[in-house]
């Protein structure tokens, strides 16, 4: 039986993976933590600091803020535990503490638990390696309900620096044109957002050449595909050694 630490227990993807594995017979929610106690009983202790958990677990998944992160790492590397981490909105120091981390327990992290924005970021890599050169521009529009932080999303940064990497030739992400009156350059992976209503997120890139349109696109239709895989990443990261894993590991991409 996994043995779970959920953190962000309170927020809306909290109680979604709480109720996906409250049925499992492998996998079970030893306590939460969040600042803020639920409003209903999640059928775990649930406690408002990292500080009161006394309970033995196996991994944490997170589902917080970012202002949450730093000390929940600082608090996984004290007690050598595993951790998935599934917020988003990391700055570069975070990033860079995840790295550090890795380096003496096993850490999880992806800006998109998905497996099929995970696959549409690997296909859209290979396409970008075989349409870039023939001179198509690349980019990406996402959109997210109305109260959603971070704009431009984590997903969208994620696979447009994942075709940044497989291209390795001076391309780059934009995010903002309007300060800017200017052509575009065609070195750019321009990136746009859109806030609105209970749009859970659709990610779509588009690859713009002479007289064609190639897109590829995902939409989730529910949060229940974050909560899956952030589920089946605490089943892989149980028992792996220090190191810094994502999709790519899971789904072996």
């Amino acid at each position: 039986m996994l043995s779970v630490i959920l953190h962000g227990c309170s927020g809306h993807m909290g109680h979604v993976v709480a109720s996906l594995i409250r049925p499992m017979a492998d996998v079970q929610i030893v306590c939460g933590v969040d600042r803020t106690a639920p409003q209903d009983d999640l059928g775990f202790p649930v406690f408002t600091s990292l500080d009161e958990v006394q309970v033995s677990s196996d991994v944490v998944i997170d589902f917080s803020t970012a202002a949450a992160v730093s000390p929940l790492i600082r608090w996984c590397v004290e007690q050598k535990k595993p951790v998935v981490l599934c917020t988003t909105g990391l700055s570069d120091p975070q990033k860079e503490e995840l790295v550090q981390a890795s380096k003496q327990i096993p850490v999880f992290f992806s800006a998109n638990m998905s497996l099929g924005i995970n696959l549409l970021s690997a296909l859209a890599s290979k396409a970008a390696q075989i349409l870039s050169p023939a001179g198509f521009d690349i980019e990406i529009e996402e959109r997210h309900h109305r109260r959603k932080l971070d704009a431009p999303s984590g997903t969208a940064l994620m696979i447009a620096e994942a075709m940044t990497r497989s291209l390795d030739d001076g391309h780059y992400i934009d995010t903002g044109r309007m300060d800017r009156r200017e052509a575009r350059d065609p070195r750019s992976i321009g990136i746009s957002a859109v806030r609105g209503g209970t749009i859970v997120g659709e990610h779509t890139v588009l690859f713009a050449g002479q007289d064609e349109l190639i897109e590829l696109k995902h939409t989730a239709l529910s949060r229940d595909v974050f909560a899956v895989g952030a589920i089946n990443a605490a089943r892989f990261l149980a028992n792996r050694a220090p190191g810094l894993y994502d999709m790519n590991d899971l789904l072996n991409l």
